[in-house]
């Protein structure tokens, strides 16, 4: 379009002087470490949801010290519910480096920001932009909407071609004075007005030269992403119950899906659960129930759980020897875990 970019920016600062969000949790007060939590938080979730998380959050590590010399179990129980666990543990990684390296101050330094654990281009952009005004353009999927709608940009901005060209497109835009603001309204004018549906042109300050409102693209702007086939994985997860232990949990591996949380042991099967129980307590696992199939979404597949239960006679048992099982008794120990595994742990507690 032929707008030149600063006339842009400067629309979009006087249109979120009176309509943009002024009142969000970590705005107020603002600091890195209370951004830099926030936009981790928003990575992959809605800001209504993300709200309640960000203010317990803080309560329970209310700066950067604190939360590096958290157990890694903490961390994860506060963020139980949000989903893609790897941000938690990216988060907490990256506080211990910052009290290693940086004596527990954020750096400001968008080199040292990237090289963080968990933080991208745009991540770190849009933290030394919202707390120390520094020029950088940032690229979330709110500014990649507004962009590809305003100048016509087609493509799945998940490409890499298509997001060097929105890049660019950013950086253009972005002024050189009240970055923080700018930030600030390039978000706000993707959350609440260039939305993914039923967008708000009429309201929008950057409406008069856009490419989707002139030629009435807004559904096809941004290209959607190529669609694959959306697969669906099924497996069985065996609750062992001990009147006087608990429940039986295993802590999972670091990398992977649910990765550091709390689950219950998996199978392909029936059958091998099973096998897997009399192996391991010497007790005859025939008398299992099965209980009401749980279904979980996620990104790239749904996950079909068959729960089973076996109620165990006494606590001697061979698992116990290897240090990723523990007895669980709900709600003592404070443990991340995942959404459908919090469903059967209040299932079966009490």
């Amino acid at each position: 379009m032929g707008m030149r970019p600063e006339l842009f920016a400067d629309r979009v600062l006087k249109w979120a002087q009176h309509s943009g969000r002024h009142h969000l949790p970590w705005q107020k007060p603002r600091s890195a470490y209370r951004v830099w939590v926030s936009e981790v938080m928003l990575q992959q979730t809605q800001v209504e949801t993300v709200i309640p998380y960000f203010e317990k959050f803080m309560q329970a590590f209310p700066n950067i010290t604190t939360l590096a010399g958290a157990s890694q179990d903490a961390v994860l129980h506060h963020w139980s519910g949000l989903g893609y666990y790897a941000r938690a543990r990216n988060l907490h990684k990256a506080a211990q480096i910052i009290v290693e390296k940086y004596a527990g101050k954020f750096p400001i330094n968008i080199e040292q920001v990237m090289a963080l654990p968990g933080i991208g281009r745009s991540t770190a952009g849009a933290i030394l932009s919202l707390s120390f005004n520094q020029r950088h353009a940032i690229l979330d999927g709110n500014v990649k909407r507004v962009l590809a709608r305003h100048t016509g940009t087609y493509g799945w901005p998940g490409s890499a071609k298509v997001e060097k060209i929105l890049w660019q497109y950013a950086e253009q835009r972005t002024p050189v004075d009240n970055n923080a603001a700018y930030t600030q309204a390039m978000m706000d004018l993707g959350a609440t007005l260039c939305t993914r549906s039923r967008a708000k042109c009429e309201r929008c300050p950057v409406q008069h030269d856009c490419y989707a409102h002139e030629m009435l693209e807004q559904s096809n702007l941004p290209t959607r992403k190529p669609k694959k086939d959306y697969p669906e994985k099924e497996v069985v997860m065996l609750v062992v119950k001990c009147s006087e232990q608990g429940l039986l949990m295993e802590r999972r591996p670091d990398t992977g899906i649910w990765g550091g949380l709390l689950s219950f042991p998996e199978f392909e099967n029936t059958h091998s659960a099973v096998q897997w129980f009399q192996e391991q307590f010497n007790q005859n696992g025939q008398d299992y129930c099965e209980h009401e199939l749980i279904k979980h979404v996620f990104s790239h597949y749904s996950l079909n759980i068959q729960p089973i239960s076996i109620q165990l006679d006494a606590p001697s048992l061979r698992v116990m020897e290897r240090s990723e099982w523990v007895w669980y008794k709900y709600p003592q120990i404070q443990a991340g875990v995942a959404a459908p595994v919090n469903k059967l742990l209040k299932q079966f507690s009490g």
